[in-house]
């Protein structure tokens, strides 16, 4: 692979009111299919012509590489899904704040620290990680339609040395990053 593409999924219910959803499959909202139809039509997406396209399988990303490419061939690879917050899904901070599991997760050491019945951030990289080497691997060029945190994922590995925090590297949902793995270079897609 020459080049990988990384677009966020588009926005949905759970980003519009500010939820930790990682594996609660949301699909897109309204306003999130209109959203990636503008920015299709603006253009700016690669062509998927020669490409691999992959999504982690969750609806958000199945309906996001539809929205914009149509009814492709791609691979579902599961590992790229987003953390699961476990008992902290489909809530917002203001629901989460005064519980004391919350608090010790936010204090705490947020690479090492799960949430209660979901994963910690070093598990959620590790699985992104072995799923990186393995488009790393592949001999063509790829389009992953993946979420918020796996971008940050790839993002923090591939570039250690930008000192971006993950809230930085986070696309907004229907961006990403098109990247050139030869040279270890980035832009942001669409422009």
């Amino acid at each position: 692979m020459n080049k990988l593409y990384l677009l966020r999924h588009g926005l949905t219910r759970g980003n519009l009111e500010r939820l930790y959803y990682g594996s609660t499959d949301l699909p897109l909202c309204e306003e999130g299919l209109r959203q990636l139809n503008a920015l299709r039509e603006q253009g700016g997406y690669p062509s998927p012509e020669g490409l691999l396209a992959v999504t982690s399988g969750m609806l958000r990303t199945e309906q996001t590489l539809a929205a914009i490419y149509g009814d492709i061939a791609h691979e579902r690879w599961p590992e790229l899904r987003e953390m699961d917050f476990g008992a902290f899904e489909m809530k917002r901070y203001e629901q989460l704040k005064d519980r004391a599991d919350y608090q010790s997760w936010l204090s705490g050491d947020m690479a090492e620290n799960h949430t209660p019945g979901g994963e910690s951030e070093r598990e959620v990289f590790a699985r992104v990680l072995a799923a990186l080497a393995r488009l790393q691997a592949q001999p063509r060029d790829v389009l992953a339609v993946v979420h918020g945190g796996t971008a940050v994922a790839i993002m923090c590995a591939l570039f250690p040395n930008e000192g971006k925090n993950r809230y930085e590297w986070q696309p907004k949902p229907g961006f990403g990053y098109e990247i050139d793995m030869k040279n270890l270079q980035y832009r942001m897609i669409p422009e």
